[in-house]
């Protein structure tokens, strides 16, 4: 299957910190039908700053819907499972970044690899969606294979993510079943996070940060609501700061 040019990941290796020598590593994980293009300028800015930084193509992203369709959460959490333990053999401390979707998956790790992962910065995360409609999908996902798109969702002109032109329901309704393995565990979240969300979110709703926050047991935790972006923030005008920010929470962190 013919992979988009602008799907295609992102890797750097990471440059030993002046002061102590490690090496401080970056996972970055983009959303559901969306690609690596919506993480790429963050990872570029990430690894200008020295750290190892790693953005892979989640299963069935960055070809077609169809065969997106053909994959589930299991098959794109073995891929971050993969490159954050690929990560975490270069580099001395990882931290984990997710843009809805992803900050489900890099949650997910947290949860799974405890200490080793040094702190979440999660932007936009998806961890449930108000929609009625989604009541129907165990249903709707055996006989409609796909909806209207979700994907682009930026308020800023001339920025393509790299999403899909439909949404694959049977995909969709895998994800619905990560939302409720990571909800339930979310209580065993306790590293440091840095919450970034938009006010003005078409895709994720609000309650889906305030979801997170009422259930994590970290006790540091940063909240950063963005005034400027829609669901896609890191290609949107707020991605300055976010790319600031993270790397301020990081450096922070490590020392």
């Amino acid at each position: 299957m013919a992979i988009d040019p602008t799907a295609e990941p992102f890797f750097s290796a990471a440059v030993p910190d002046a002061h102590h020598g490690q090496r401080v590593g970056v996972l970055l994980v983009q959303g559901f039908t969306g690609s690596p293009a919506s993480m790429r300028p963050w990872g570029e800015y990430l690894a200008g700053e020295g750290f190892g930084v790693a953005v892979p193509r989640l299963p069935g992203h960055g070809t077609t819907w169809q065969e997106l369709n053909r994959t589930r959460w299991q098959d794109w959490y073995a891929t971050v499972d993969g490159a954050f333990r690929e990560l975490h053999e270069r580099c001395d401390t990882v931290f984990v970044a997710g843009l809805s979707m992803g900050g489900t998956l890099v949650t997910r790790l947290a949860q799974e690899h405890g200490p080793r992962v040094a702190g979440l910065v999660l932007v936009n995360p998806a961890y449930k969606v108000d929609d009625l409609r989604l009541k129907a999908l165990p249903v709707l996902q055996a006989v409609v294979p796909s909806v209207a798109a979700i994907g682009n969702d930026i308020k800023k002109p001339g920025q393509q993510e790299g999403a899909y032109d439909r949404t694959p329901l049977k995909a969709l309704h895998s994800q619905t079943q990560l939302w409720s393995e990571v909800v339930r565990d979310l209580p065993e979240v306790t590293q440091p996070v840095l919450l970034i969300h938009s006010a003005d979110d078409h895709v994720v709703p609000v309650s889906s940060s305030e979801l997170l926050l009422a259930r994590v047991s970290s006790t540091d935790v940063t909240e950063i609501v963005l005034h400027d972006s829609y669901h896609v923030a890191t290609l949107d005008n707020d991605a300055p700061r976010i790319f600031e920010e993270s790397v301020a929470f990081i450096e922070r962190l490590s020392g």
